[in-house]
């Protein structure tokens, strides 16, 4: 049976929330602060981690949170958490973070109290870093939070400071004819927010990749890249798979059909700095 939905925050929750992103977001670190990020082929990376949340159709308040850890470059899941939650925030554009982040949070926290070994050491989350309507998305306030690198990868174009998903913007997209092409997101402001990315050869919409936490932009778009067997970067898939399972398995629905697919092969990451393929994705 569905759930309504928690009441509109007022006017006092969402004044909060604003000076506490101000806050928060004092503290983030636009730059590399890991040799492996500054190194072409990404060499002393071993794990990489995503996060989603999935949600019950019909149902606004109940929803399942996910993190998994992948090695890499192999991309294999090594570590799996899904967790069914209930919602007590509404989805209020510009405060995504208060939603969600909460139980991502403890999953992570979670992680580093029962298997510190496997903690990942950069979070991919499916949403914004600080391509967003005040610079502090999701992925900043969960990287902040738990003072791990984060990049903020979505599938749509925020349109904050100026940009747009007009005519100028979709010939810029069509401009993208290769696995690993990208532009950069200039607002009104003249601040490159994030990059838009062409992450796979077979698909034509690209991703938006912005800054999350303790990671410069250009590591963020060449890891994101590196992590794509198909557009989404397999973090953030193996994540949406897991909730979306596990939100299957609670509430005792049938399992979709599988779909099928060609067969995946490993394909070379982009040219890095040596000039040589750097890993495989």
């Amino acid at each position: 049976m569905a759930q309504e939905a928690a009441e509109w925050p007022p006017e006092e929750t969402l004044s909060l929330w604003k000076r506490e992103q101000a806050q928060l977001k004092a503290r983030v670190v636009d730059r590399d602060t890991e040799a492996w990020q500054r190194d072409p082929a990404f060499s002393g990376l071993r794990r990489v981690g995503g996060v989603d949340m999935s949600f019950v159709k019909g149902d606004s308040v109940r929803a399942c949170a996910s993190l998994v850890v992948l090695s890499y470059p192999e991309l294999e899941v090594v570590y799996e958490e899904s967790r069914m939650v209930s919602l007590t925030a509404p989805y209020v554009s510009g405060f995504l973070a208060f939603r969600e982040v909460p139980f991502l949070l403890e999953l992570v926290q979670q992680l580093r109290e029962k298997e510190p070994g496997l903690m990942p050491q950069v979070l991919l989350v499916d949403g914004n870093g600080v391509l967003h309507h005040r610079g502090f998305g999701v992925a900043c306030h969960l990287g902040v939070l738990t003072d791990l690198p984060c990049v903020g990868v979505a599938k749509k174009l925020l349109q904050v400071d100026g940009l747009e998903n007009n005519a100028l913007h979709k010939e810029k997209i069509r401009l993208l004819q290769t696995r690993g092409d990208s532009f950069p997101l200039l607002g009104d402001s003249g601040t490159v927010l994030g990059m838009a990315l062409r992450s796979h050869d077979r698909s034509t919409r690209p991703l938006y990749i912005s800054v999350g936490h303790k990671m410069s932009l250009e590591a963020a778009v060449r890891l994101t890249c590196c992590c794509c067997r198909f557009r989404i970067p397999e973090p953030v898939r193996q994540a949406d798979i897991c909730s979306r399972e596990h939100i299957r398995k609670s509430l005792g629905l049938p399992r979709p059909p599988t779909p099928r697919s060609p067969t995946q092969r490993p394909v070379a990451c982009p040219r890095g700095d040596s000039g040589e393929s750097s890993a495989l994705c």
